[in-house]
């Protein structure tokens, strides 16, 4: 829902909006600028749902779809599409919301001389959005719904080799082609109809990185404990740059890349380091094995509900105590990683083989 500026309003106003509302008087517009005021002056959706009939999403669609409205008046667009967009076509004014004001008066207009519907006039809108987000505008084609959508469609039959699916794209295209360059750059791809087009290049294979586990944190990694504390405090510091998490290397530093679990994301000045999982305290029962210690270098205030890396007279060892520890403290243990579990390798490399 829209967010508004607070307004008061009399019980008397209050009312008569109400009641507007309730017999759906006027047109569209006047019902969503009741519904701002009335939402505006502190009336839930709820409330005013259960006063009028209107429910909260129409509620929701009505007010968006004035505040796009009012921003095409501000294009001065042709009268004939003030007047219709004054009557109806709140549901076409709604898919627009997340154009700009030029593309906004532009697409409404579209919409009138094509005469599309709601899922039509989301689909003129996504191509245009995308269109205007394309770091440079492509040659031929002009700033314009139309175009944005005939770009769209000759992208697309150009992949094709399904003659079909190819001349369906090809006549879409000429049907919302608004420049004549545009136009004839669909018209090239006719020449293509009567064999399988020309090949093109392959998609690029691009990623995105959508959560913070998918970039690894890289960790210095400081050797096998037990270790002498100087070494551990040797370690410099390190700090990722940019949006990849770039690092710069010290010769010589050994790293380690970690998932960016939030354990490991909260650490200030980790390090990392191996131990046997026997050594630890209260350690699991089962076999031995070597397991990836992470230390926070930055938190060496004793707690007893965490394990540290303390000071040793043979070198640092991992320790707990319910009480404060006297010895030097390097680091608060933040996570201990065990290594992949492989069941059976021979199993794993050998083809499977079934017989009927």
């Amino acid at each position: 829902m829209t967010e508004f500026t607070p307004t008061t309003l009399s019980d008397e106003e209050q009312q008569e909006l109400l009641g507007q509302l309730r017999r759906k008087e006027g047109r569209w517009l006047a019902w969503a600028r009741a519904c701002q005021t009335l939402l505006k002056s502190g009336l839930s959706p709820q409330a005013l749902f259960e006063a009028t009939g209107f429910e909260p999403i129409q509620q929701n669609q009505i007010t968006v779809a004035m505040q796009v409205y009012d921003s095409i008046l501000r294009q001065d667009p042709p009268a004939h599409v003030r007047e219709t967009y004054q009557e109806r076509g709140s549901d076409l004014l709604y898919e627009l919301r997340e154009l700009d004001q030029e593309q906004r008066s532009l697409t409404a207009q579209l919409a009138l001389e094509r005469n599309l519907d709601a899922d039509q006039i989301r689909e003129v809108a996504k191509a245009t959005k995308d269109f205007c987000r394309l770091p440079k505008q492509p040659d031929h084609f002009d700033r314009h719904p139309g175009d944005a959508v005939a770009y769209q469609c000759w992208r697309l039959a150009q992949e094709r080799t399904d003659l079909t699916e190819r001349s369906r794209l090809i006549a879409r295209g000429l049907q919302f082609a608004q420049s004549a360059g545009a136009r004839a750059q669909i018209e090239t791809l006719l020449m293509d109809l009567s064999g399988v087009p020309s090949r093109k290049p392959p998609m690029l294979p691009l990623y995105r990185l959508e959560t913070e586990e998918d970039l690894p944190r890289l960790l210095p990694f400081a050797g096998h404990l037990p270790l002498p504390s100087p070494q551990i405090e040797a370690i410099a510091a390190i700090e990722a740059e940019g949006p990849f998490g770039l690092v710069t290397s010290p010769a010589g530093q050994q790293w380690l890349a970690l998932p960016g679990w939030q354990a490991v994301l909260g650490a200030q000045d980790p390090i990392a380091c191996l131990e046997e999982i026997d050594r630890l305290p209260n350690a699991p029962e089962g076999p031995t094995e070597t397991v990836i210690l992470v230390i926070d270098r930055a938190d060496r205030t004793w707690d007893a509900e965490h394990f540290f890396l303390v000071e040793q007279a043979e070198g640092a060892r991992v320790q707990w105590s319910p009480e404060a520890i006297a010895a030097p403290i390097l680091g608060r243990l933040v996570l201990i990683l065990r290594p992949k579990r492989v069941l059976d390798e021979a199993a794993i490399a050998t083809p499977w083989q079934f017989e009927e």
